[in-house]
């Protein structure tokens, strides 16, 4: 119905946040809509309130000018009308809270086919008024990272308009850098960790970038192995982003493999002796 290298996703919910920015006001003659922002860029799986309010004349084509219904709508290929409150991909997950001339729209578990233009309208018993679009982007948060020499280079990637956001740096659980850039140098150290999250969403960060821990083997099969016979090697480690892994025998300066498992097809006693990643 609508249109929504290492790298984690963000795992982001339940999280509210009120956007208060510069008021945009459209209207004449008495007719208006302000909005807090006409903006606003939000977390996968967290809750976005979009607020505005509203003015009329009391008066209108001669007559006492009232309120009778207000809407948020969004429009599908420019033409078709979609009322959010109603449509079935919203069901469950949106309410509006109006009344003394304002109107929010509150949407919740947000998901990336989310990502359009808002309109609020309302309806007297003399006219109909809307309001200029308010632009909702949903971004599904991710974390880049390179380690040129001894620095670490992180990126904290998103599909926020450039200058709409703020980027929040934890490492360890603690924050340690807020910067409108995406990008942020730290001094490498494999104990540490960290993550990254949107100003405003600070309680749903991503999950946290470290270091391979020290890896294990297993042997299949574990028992005494035959020559002529297939040994499956595997080696795991607990690392995000994933670790890579090449094989080496002792005193051996050539890799005998790459990749998490190593299968040696056609044991020999040369095969004998220690390997290590």
């Amino acid at each position: 119905m609508r249109g929504a290298a290492m790298s984690l996703t963000a795992a982001a919910s339940g999280l509210v946040v009120f956007l208060l920015s510069v008021s945009v006001v459209q209207g004449q003659r008495g007719w208006g809509v302000t909005y807090s922002s006409t903006e606003i860029c939000a977390v996968k799986g967290s809750t976005v309130e979009i607020n505005c309010s509203y003015t009329y004349p009391s008066r209108w084509r001669g007559g006492v000018n009232t309120v009778e219904n207000t809407f948020w709508f969004i429009k599908q290929k420019d033409v078709e009308t979609v009322y959010v409150t109603t449509d079935s991909e919203y069901a469950g997950r949106v309410e509006t809270l109006c009344g003394n001339n304002t109107c929010t729209l509150r949407i919740r578990n947000l998901t990336e086919s989310d990502s359009a233009q808002y309109w609020f309208r309302f309806k007297t018993n003399q006219d109909a008024y809307s309001g200029l679009p308010v632009t909702l982007s949903i971004t599904d948060l991710q974390v880049k990272v390179s380690r040129p020499q001894s620095d670490l280079n992180l990126r904290c990637l998103s599909s926020c308009p450039p200058g709409h956001t703020s980027y929040i740096w934890f490492k360890n659980g603690q924050k340690v850098k807020e910067d409108t850039s995406p990008d942020a140098d730290f001094s490498y150290d494999s104990a540490d960790s960290y993550s990254c999250a949107l100003k405003g969403y600070e309680d749903s960060p991503t999950p946290s970038v470290y270091a391979p821990k020290l890896p294990s083997v297993s042997v299949s099969p574990s028992a005494e192995i035959e020559e002529g016979s297939s040994v499956n090697l595997t080696c795991s480690s607990d690392a995000n982003p994933a670790a890579n892994y090449t094989w080496y025998k002792k005193d051996e300066d050539s890799p005998k493999a790459s990749g998490q498992n190593f299968t040696i097809t056609d044991f020999r006693a040369e095969h004998s002796g220690n390997l290590f990643l």
